[in-house]
């Protein structure tokens, strides 16, 4: 117990030493800085705070760390250096665009798989470097790893709530402008993970199972990035969820699957591997075209005024609206303009008053109180010519 407990310090020591730790903090960063801008361009206001794109993942993140690091070390797989090294550089390589697009597990753990399956090849037809890898038996791991983490992106996508969506503006194919919903998370899952060298030894015949060929264990707490980066144009943004969740969730089903049989089979694993790349291809491609092939959902709309967003702590918000409502009517006012709507809120006095569509097409009536400059920062966003678009239009034509 005492070389576990010592073993464990020295790990979670180490995952402050991990360069992937502050590469998830800088590509954070920069990709919270983009949707600022974007924010400011389309809405004239920044929507969300810094980071909000790790929102409501720490938890989940932890949690499947915990239950996931327990199945590694239970089942003894160990991982080299080697592997670490290579995973830590395919974050990189994978999320230097900052979109998170590439960092699906099916993504990250197929690079690292396939540099490290290949690299003998590759390194036997020259005599340069000397050299002497130590992960044959990861790969197995790794594989097995795949699944298991697609069930946490799977949670993750699940996990997004509707007001948790990035709204933005964009031109349809037709030459009107409509709304855009990104579902985009980022977060590091932390995995405790057995290597070689150290304290540990074996307390059981079968264990380590998955072993490299090293006589004592150590532990290494990793960051594992986990992001993606979705677009619900043509989708309403609840049932993009829906959909997305659900089929990454027969895919991480199907991928573990068949990387257990790869710790008896290793060819196997790498099927496994091919097959979550490629089923990770085919989900995203039929996504896309699906929602490309649809008509815009947060178009204008002929009762009324679509609501691409929501303003966090405005009016709006304590009035309950969501993305993908309609006003309909604004004291007993049509209104299909935001300028109808402004214009309709003149002279309200103290309360606001409105008739709304959900997405079924079904009215409710909302009220709240309007205190002192609210009428100007309700904090409803509507499918219109972006903020400074518009701006620039006015300074041009004065």
């Amino acid at each position: 117990m005492e070389s576990w407990l010592i073993e464990l310090a020295k790990g979670i020591g180490k995952f402050f030493l991990n360069p992937a730790l502050y590469w998830f903090l800088f590509i954070l960063t920069m990709a919270s800085y983009l949707r600022i801008k974007r924010e400011r361009y389309d809405f004239g206001i920044k929507m969300y705070p810094r980071f909000m794109e790790w929102h409501r993942t720490w938890l989940v993140a932890l949690i499947s760390g915990i239950l996931i690091s327990a199945v590694i070390i239970g089942a003894g797989m160990v991982f080299s250096y080697e592997t670490l090294l290579v995973l830590a550089l395919s974050f990189v390589i994978l999320s230097v665009s900052t979109r998170f697009t590439l960092l699906s597990p099916s993504y990250t753990l197929g690079l690292t798989f396939l540099i490290l399956f290949f690299a003998p090849y590759v390194l036997d037809m020259q005599n340069v470097v000397d050299y002497s890898l130590l992960y044959g038996r990861s790969l197995p791991a790794l594989a097995v790893l795949a699944g298991l983490l697609l069930f946490v992106e799977s949670l993750l996508i699940k996990r997004i709530e509707k007001q948790d969506v990035f709204p933005s503006i964009q031109l349809s194919d037709r030459g009107a402008w409509v709304g855009v919903q990104q579902l985009k998370r980022l977060t590091v899952v932390p995995l405790l993970m057995l290597v070689p060298e150290g304290a540990i030894t074996s307390f059981a015949p079968w264990w380590p199972y998955l072993s490299i060929g090293e006589s004592s264990l150590g532990l290494v707490l990793i960051p594992f990035l986990i992001g993606f980066n979705y677009k619900a144009k043509g989708h309403f943004h609840e049932e993009a969820i829906y959909k997305l969740a659900k089929a990454n969730t027969f895919l991480a089903i199907g991928i573990l699957l068949i990387a257990v049989g790869g710790v008896f089979v290793p060819y196997l694993s790498l099927t496994a591997i091919i097959l979550a790349i490629i089923g990770k291809e085919y989900l995203n491609y039929r996504y896309r075209e699906g929602d490309r092939l649809r008509r815009p959902y947060y178009q204008p709309h002929a009762k009324g005024l679509r609501v691409v967003g929501v303003l966090p702590g405005s009016p709006a918000d304590r009035l309950k609206i969501e993305p993908g409502e309609v006003v309909y009517r604004v004291h007993g006012r049509n209104v299909q303009t935001p300028q109808a709507f402004y214009e309709a809120l003149q002279g309200s006095g103290a309360y606001i008053k409105m008739e709304v569509l959900n997405q079924d097409e079904e009215v409710r009536f909302v009220q709240c109180s309007l205190y002192e400059g609210e009428h100007h920062s309700l904090g409803f966003q509507f499918a219109e010519e972006p903020f400074k678009a518009r701006r620039e239009r006015k300074n041009n034509a004065s």
